[in-house]
């Protein structure tokens, strides 16, 4: 079978893309990891239009069965090269599958950035975590630091002060970037403390995180910081590995350009949310959601041709 569509990525751009393709009766399969993407270590969504609040992991299972709703087929499985075929894309799976495809809509979004300190890599899953909702349960009544200063990272931190007996905010700037919404949940919370003009040298245990190195005496005039975990949440880069063969044009920071249709600079494949430079990279739910409908309108109307 010769799909209309392959999705690549089956976060809001990819399913919202897939449910829209399926309404314009466009053959399509999505191909992706977990089902949501980034969404399932989001503790809440708070800014979705008409849902007041709603657990990240929830909205990716609802947004998941909308678009199966269609009888989209979905594949779990990660893309590990794309070649083309006549006119066509021929896609070749982890699992030993191969995909035929007239379009293709890459929305691999983006992964998690890494600190560089000392110790992370040695102590990922030992104390180091890039999911506060993935791993947070494990830290009830313990101390632990959130690093960053974004919205990311300041929900983090309000979620992991519901169960950590206290929880340090390490933010290399003067002030945290997040939205006031967040700031002022932050300031509310007594176990929260925000250290600023901090940077994390190195991370130190025996066999788990015991403590931070900080580049500065942040903490009661000491640069030692006694933690049982530590959470990064320094920001993300677009997930672009994959088509760097395809010659597909990037901005500097490795985005890739689409057009205001979501069209790449390549025949044939468009793009969609975090992973592009749409939308300003104002990199929420509904952005991304938005530039998969546009794509997969753009599509649809370009098959018809």
């Amino acid at each position: 079978m010769i799909y209309d569509l392959a999705i690549i990525g089956s976060g809001p751009a990819g399913l919202s893309a897939s449910v829209y393709a399926s309404r314009y009766g466009i053959s399509n399969v999505v191909i992706g990891g977990i089902a949501g993407g980034l969404t399932t270590q989001t503790h809440e969504i708070g800014n979705w239009l008409g849902t007041e609040k709603i657990a990240g992991y929830e909205f990716a299972m609802k947004a998941n069965a909308h678009a199966e709703s269609y009888g989209t087929k979905n594949i779990v499985a990660l893309v590990d090269a794309i070649e083309s075929k006549d006119e066509n894309y021929l896609l070749m799976l982890s699992n030993g599958e191969k995909i035929q495809a007239r379009t293709i809509l890459l929305a691999m979004g983006t992964k998690h950035r890494h600190l560089g300190a000392v110790g992370e890599k040695e102590f990922t899953g030992k104390g180091v975590s890039y999911c506060a909702t993935c791993d947070g349960f494990f830290y009830r009544g313990k101390t632990v630091a959130v690093v960053g200063g974004n919205d990311s990272a300041a929900g983090a931190a309000v979620y992991l002060g519901d169960l950590a007996e206290k929880v340090f905010v390490i933010y290399r700037g003067e002030k945290i970037r997040c939205e006031s919404f967040w700031a002022n949940a932050l300031e509310k919370n007594p176990k929260i403390e925000i250290l600023y003009n901090t940077n994390v040298k190195e991370i130190r245990g025996d066999g788990k995180v015991q403590e931070l190195l900080l580049d500065n005496n942040a903490f009661n005039n000491s640069d030692i910081l006694k933690v049982d975990g530590v959470f990064v949440e320094i920001g993300s880069d677009p997930n672009v590995e994959l088509v760097k063969n395809l010659e597909i044009e990037i901005d500097e920071n490795g985005y890739l350009k689409i057009d205001p249709s979501g069209k790449t600079s390549r025949k044939g494949i468009w793009a969609a949310g975090d992973i592009t430079t749409g939308s300003d990279k104002f990199k929420q739910i509904v952005t991304a959601a938005a530039e998969g409908a546009i794509a997969a309108h753009s599509i649809h109307t370009y098959l018809k041709k």
